[in-house]
């Protein structure tokens, strides 16, 4: 999904990219937005689905709930979801062959909780209406009980469905596992642990931060990272 102007056509066709050169299946590329300039035409454009949210409320992610109306335009079976900001390192078939009825990564910050990282979740579309139906039934209750989407969507699933995580080492977060702690950041250049697939950017340094280098503040100092651009692309 892209909305908004936070994040240019390239990070579509980067992603379409890498999918490309790590999935082995035959599958459809679809991009969910209302700003297709720019966008390969080999990527498939279907129209931002609209969600009512109150004028001036932060960004939490609540527009990736969308994903889940009674009938998502004419998509069907397995269907894995990707953000934007992430890279992909290493062959995603696994994540068609695990098995499990709906498998999101499992929250780094907080373990011992049932949330987690929608960065990448999959899904069967039509399946999980209940989502958004709620959602938009009891908006300032959920808003209210939920910090933001993945928190919502995690419990809502637990509640109906079976909720699986991937495995530990697929999805990695750039800021807890790569990105050396204060001050080795400041001499080692960050890299991935063993075994991952996916990269995940959330917080800070954003992506276009890791291959440049970040100076935001001490804590994500951050060396720039050859192997992040070398597979955004």
């Amino acid at each position: 999904m892209k909305w908004g102007p936070l994040y240019g056509p390239e990070y579509v066709n980067r992603l379409r990219s890498m999918v490309r050169r790590h999935l082995s299946y035959e599958h459809r590329f679809v991009c969910f937005t209302e700003r297709a300039e720019g966008i390969d035409p080999a990527v498939e454009i279907l129209p931002l689905p609209e969600i009512s949210l109150p004028e001036g409320a932060p960004e939490r992610g609540w527009n990736k709930l969308t994903m889940f109306q009674p009938r998502l335009h004419d998509l069907e079976g397995d269907t894995l979801f990707l953000d934007l900001d992430v890279v992909i390192l290493d062959s995603i078939d696994p994540f068609f062959e695990a098995e499990g009825e709906f498998l999101i990564i499992k929250d780094w910050k907080y373990p011992r909780r049932i949330t987690g990282n929608s960065s990448v979740f999959r899904f069967q579309p039509n399946a999980h209406s209940y989502v958004l139906e709620n959602f938009v039934d009891n908006l300032e209750e959920v808003r209210a009980s939920f910090r933001n989407e993945q928190a919502y969507l995690s419990d809502q699933i637990h509640r109906h469905a079976t909720l699986s995580y991937w495995p530990e080492q697929w999805c990695c977060s750039y800021k807890y596992h790569c990105l050396p702690t204060v001050p080795l950041n400041y001499l080692l250049t960050p890299k991935p642990p063993p075994g991952v697939r996916i990269a995940i950017f959330h917080g800070n340094p954003k992506l276009q931060e890791a291959v440049e280098g970040s100076s935001l503040w001490a804590r994500r100092y951050s060396r720039p990272a050859p192997w992040v651009g070398e597979n955004w692309r």
